[in-house]
């Protein structure tokens, strides 16, 4: 809209200026009395390049054709020729190329044609004038229009790679949200299993061995408040499940080489402390990082070798994953895998760092409690 205004502003400024000049010289330069075409021939080549930007061929033909006429029949000596300039620049700018060759080239041959005759016009200069500037016009609207079509091709483009990146995105948050729901499935299944037999374990020895009962009653309280921690914890990730989840085993520490060993990377990996121990939510949530961060270093770090430390001391399961590749992986805080890793950890009460290294590479650090701080009903 923008482009179309200031086009039609400067149609309006140029026909004004070549009407306007035409005028003066019928009114005070001192020659012959002009006749009709003095008159009908400029208002029409302004009317036709005033509708250029719309019908730019259109418009090229009638300013050539009244600019040819104009010259030989009018006695005026006007600078109609600007006008058939700018028409065939705009058609040449609106991809009309040939049409325009063609109309330059011929209002050259008729212009050399009719000054071939004894009586001359013009002068050899002037005549090479006006193919420059027919020449110069076309070459510049063609330009232009390449131009134009260059960028928006790139902004094409650059709309494509933004969409691709959106559906990657939304490709890779869904991935994880079944990731989660086929967890929780595992662990409640098993959780609520072993509720079902300890109870019916419990109400077959309640008269006859009420010890044994008391037991199984006790296994089914901390069945369930662990039960009630882990969908709290997945709870709080999950945001929607919108397909039917995976057969394949959850991800789990005690298969962390198979973890490594899907990532195709050359990875070193460093356990302390005992690992068969961990809580289940953690142990999910540890696993599902360790994957994560591994996939992002496969993916943009630009190297094949990693290092993964695993610490379990003190209360707490740190977890190291680090390379030294040139890649920058991803900025702090940003992309779906670190937001993802980020609310796993931060579920659990636990913190997650992830950034460039001062030495090189980058470093992805998560510290999870073994004791999460959900305030269960029953605790």
């Amino acid at each position: 809209m923008r482009g179309s205004r200031a086009g039609t502003a400067m149609s309006l400024g140029v026909v004004a200026v070549v009407l306007g000049a035409t005028l003066a010289i019928a009114l005070f330069e001192q020659g012959p009395r002009p006749n009709a075409l003095d008159l009908v021939l400029p208002l029409l080549a302004g009317a036709a390049t005033l509708a250029r930007l719309r019908h730019p061929v259109t418009a090229l033909v009638v300013v050539t054709a009244a600019v040819v006429a104009y010259y030989p029949f009018a006695r005026l000596d006007g600078p109609l020729l600007i006008l058939m300039f700018v028409v065939l620049y705009t058609a040449a700018d609106r991809g009309h190329l040939v049409a325009a060759i063609a109309t330059g080239a011929a209002s050259l041959l008729a212009l050399g044609y009719g000054e071939s005759g004894d009586v001359r016009h013009i002068s050899d200069g002037v005549f090479i004038s006006i193919m420059g500037w027919v020449v110069a016009c076309l070459a510049f609207g063609g330009v232009t229009r390449t131009r134009r079509a260059y960028l928006e091709e790139a902004e094409r483009r650059a709309m494509e790679a933004e969409h691709g990146r959106e559906e990657e995105a939304r490709r890779r948050a869904g991935e994880e949200r079944l990731r989660i729901a086929r967890e929780l499935h595992d662990v409640l299944g098993h959780n609520i299993s072993m509720i079902n037999v300890q109870a019916a374990a419990a109400l077959h020895g309640l008269k006859k061995r009420p010890e044994e009962a008391e037991t199984a009653l006790r296994t089914i309280k901390e069945t369930s408040k662990e039960t009630l921690r882990e969908l709290r914890t997945t709870l709080g990730v999950l945001r929607q499940v919108d397909e039917e989840a995976p057969t394949a085993p959850p991800d789990s520490l005690a298969r962390v080489d198979a973890l490594v060993a899907a990532t195709g990377l050359s990875v070193r990996t460093e356990l302390s402390g005992p690992l068969d121990g961990v809580p289940t939510e953690i142990d999910l949530a540890a696993a599902r990082i360790v994957r994560e961060a591994l996939t992002n270093v496969s993916r943009h770090s630009g190297t094949d070798a990693a290092t993964l430390a695993i610490t379990n001391e003190s209360g707490h399961l740190v977890i190291r994953v680090e390379d030294d590749g040139p890649g920058a992986t991803y900025t702090e805080g940003s992309g779906f895998g670190v937001q993802g890793m980020r609310e796993r950890a931060t579920a659990l009460g636990g913190t997650l760092e992830a950034g460039p290294r001062p030495e090189g590479g980058f470093r992805v650090v998560a510290d999870l409690p073994l004791k999460t701080p959900f305030p269960l009903n029953g605790a």
